[in-house]
């Protein structure tokens, strides 16, 4: 009997292809094989929600070579990924392959022999729950971004574009700004006490009491205080009050769901969220770790013992300890979290790019500590009294027993204090008050706004990644050199008009909301077609009202002293979807535009291609930062990586910085 499996990528057709016999051929649908049109909306509200889907012309070639392959086949197994994206693409591919008495869905969660046995084995039924679930949430996106993008067209300028969670995601960043900018910082002080034994071995102390009553990070608000403070404390007697000595311990995190991989992955590796998940499908696909997209931390009895069997005979019995974790919320369990296919799959020996060892190497080792025992610190914490009712403590810590830091290391201090005694009195060095302000919160990076966005039930973890490079794509945020995100003037602009005339769009609470009816769709409780109606209706309704109350606000523009070298009028800067640019007052006569310099921009570099243009960081339209000459477009030199400004000693071509290092330009160098 012949049978025909599709999945979805080439690169997991060619996995699964070595564990099946000759009889089963196996082939890729690149994605999916139909969409909404591109050129218009493709819902119709009058006709209860009527999806129309077509074939992307890039897809028809491949679905005509699917059709020939699915007449040949007696059986064909629809293996597309098990989520809702998943779901929905086997769902495509039944109704146009005509599949129907014709095929089994089959769902794994790592690509490996006996899970592809296990699959065949265990044919599964098409959700259809979670199909609508997905077709719902692609709806609703597309209803917001081509509804309220012409708005925004109308109302601020041309180009600009709003997304149901991507807006969301800019809010937060926006909201945040706000606060910095109207942050306060307050003044308060903190005294240590540098104090000695008899033997000259120093150590410090932080004052926290007097006569009992703590003082808090904000106990001591002027310099007047603690200087007060400070002379009562050099007149002062010194004597160890009590010393507590105990065991404390460090427990491993769980293994890696979607979300903590892409935010660990962003403070260890600098890894964008995309470029992670992108890694991620990789791995997957050839086969070394299960499916990258899950809120599950679930691990199957295998891998336990897996984990078990190798830490026992690596580092010892003493060092394993079976975990099981439970995630919170909606997680789906019957999933599992990320984790290596095969734990003998060292991160070493595998040959494989080095960026995609870095994120393998990260995923074995958090799946490897996760079974494995505590981190063991001894603990002392000592409190001296003063002979005028102050109250001072020390804290000291060493590592006892590196459990599961052996393989997953993090970041701890250890502090040693002398050997003290209680009502051992000891000697005054120095007392050394320290000026602190109370600190603004800090801007998003990409791995702060994924936590922000998870805990607030905004988007799913599979969504993360493309809201991140969306609202980058749009210019409407953007990374500055801390890699943190800022709110670009447009980007400001655009949430403005939002909060005030579609509050429930960036609203928080009701993005969330949406996300718990979408997920009661795909657990086949409410209607897909009722949760359309009840957002569109109301939507609709004060996106009408809108289009007549609010006037355009247009950006104005700022006068410069710069003149049009084509004809000779002043020219202004003009606010534009990319930024700020110099326009001709003369327009539409006169079409001449200019860019802006930036200073920022400028790396003093000169350009080794033509040797007269400086190197230039820019950002492309997807919103990556790049570097090219200042000449272009008559010269056409660029890099991806930053450049040093210094020449390889090999092939003379520009040192670049790849993560921490740096490293020639020129690919055919191996410098």
């Amino acid at each position: 009997m012949k049978s025909l499996v599709i999945v979805e990528s080439p690169t997991k057709a060619n996995t699964i292809k070595k564990f099946l016999g000759a009889d089963t051929s196996v082939l890729s649908s690149y994605g999916h094989i139909r969409d909404l049109p591109k050129s218009t909306l493709g819902i119709d509200p009058e006709k209860d929600f009527e999806i129309k889907y077509v074939i992307p012309t890039k897809a028809r070639k491949n679905v005509n070579l699917l059709k020939k392959e699915v007449e040949k086949a007696d059986i064909v197994y629809v293996a597309t990924d098990p989520d809702r994206e998943g779901e929905a693409i086997a769902w495509h591919l039944i109704d146009v392959l005509n599949l129907k008495g014709k095929y089994k869905r089959i769902s794994f969660h790592e690509i490996t022999k006996p899970a592809i046995e296990e699959a065949l084995k265990n044919p599964t039924e098409l959700n259809i729950d979670v199909v609508d679930a997905q077709q719902a949430r692609r709806a609703l996106d597309r209803i917001v971004g081509y509804k309220l993008s012409p708005f925004l067209w109308k109302k601020v300028m041309r180009g600009l574009s709003a997304g149901r969670v991507q807006s969301v995601a800019v809010r937060l960043i926006v909201d945040r700004e706000n606060e910095i900018k109207n942050f306060k910082p307050e003044e308060y002080w903190g005294i240590i006490a540098v104090l000695k034994k008899d033997s000259k071995e120093q150590f410090e102390s932080t004052l926290t009491k007097k006569k009992g009553k703590a003082f808090g990070k904000m106990g001591i608000k002027t310099k007047g205080e603690g200087e007060k403070i400070k002379e009562e404390l050099e007149k002062a007697k010194y004597q160890i009050s009590s010393i507590e000595k105990k065991e404390t311990k460090r427990s491993p995190a769980s293994p890696f769901t979607t979300s903590s991989l892409q935010q660990e992955a962003s403070k260890k590796l600098h890894y964008p969220a995309r470029m992670t998940m992108s890694i991620a499908q990789a791995l997957y696909e050839k086969g070394l770790i299960t499916y990258h997209r899950t809120d599950s931390l679930n691990l199957s009895d295998q891998a336990l013992a897996a984990a078990s069997s190798y830490i026992n005979g690596k580092f010892g019995e003493n060092y394993h300890q079976i975990r099981k974790y439970k995630a919170k919320g909606r997680a789906q369990e019957a999933h599992e979290a990320i984790r290596p296919t095969t734990v003998e799959n060292e991160p070493d020996s595998l040959k494989i790019e080095d960026k995609y060892k870095k994120l393998y190497k990260l995923i074995w080792t958090r799946f490897l500590a996760s079974q494995m025992k505590e981190a063991i610190f001894d603990s002392i914490k000592v409190e001296i009294e003063t002979d005028n009712d102050y109250t001072l403590q020390s804290n000291g810590s060493t590592l006892k027993f590196d459990g599961f830091l052996k393989v997953y290391p993090m970041k701890f201090e250890e502090t040693t204090l002398p050997n003290l005694e209680e009502k051992e009195k000891v000697n005054l060095v120095e007392i050394k008050p320290e000026q602190h302000f109370t600190q603004p919160p800090a801007r998003y990076t990409e791995a702060s706004l994924i936590k922000e966005l998870e805990e607030n039930e905004i988007g799913r973890p599979s969504t993360y990644a493309p809201i991140i490079s969306t609202i980058q794509a749009r210019n409407y945020v953007e990374k500055n050199k801390e890699r943190r995100f800022v709110p670009t003037e447009i980007g400001t602009s655009v949430n403005d008009i939002l909060v005030e005339h579609f509050p429930e769009i960036v609203d928080i609470k009701f993005t969330a909301n949406m996300e718990k009816e979408l997920d009661e769709v795909a657990e086949g409780n409410e209607n897909w077609k009722t949760l359309l109606r009840d957002f569109y209706e109301p939507f609709n309704k004060n996106l009408m009202q809108k289009e007549v109350s609010v006037e355009k606000k247009k950006p104005e523009d700022i006068p410069t002293d710069e003149i049009c070298p084509k004809c000779g009028k002043p020219m202004v800067i003009k606010t534009g979807r990319f930024g700020k640019f110099l326009a001709c007052t003369g327009f539409p006569e006169c079409k001449s535009t200019k860019a802006i310099e930036n200073e920022k921009a400028k790396t003093g570099i000169t350009c080794p291609a033509c040797d007269q243009g400086e190197i230039m960081q820019k950002k492309s339209k997807k919103g990556r930062i790049f570097y090219s000459c200042s000449k272009w477009p008559d010269c056409t030199f660029a890099l991806w990586d930053k450049p040093t400004g210094e020449k390889c000693p090999k092939c003379n071509s520009l040192m670049v910085e790849k993560g921490k290092k740096i490293s020639c330009s020129n690919k055919n160098c191996k410098d």
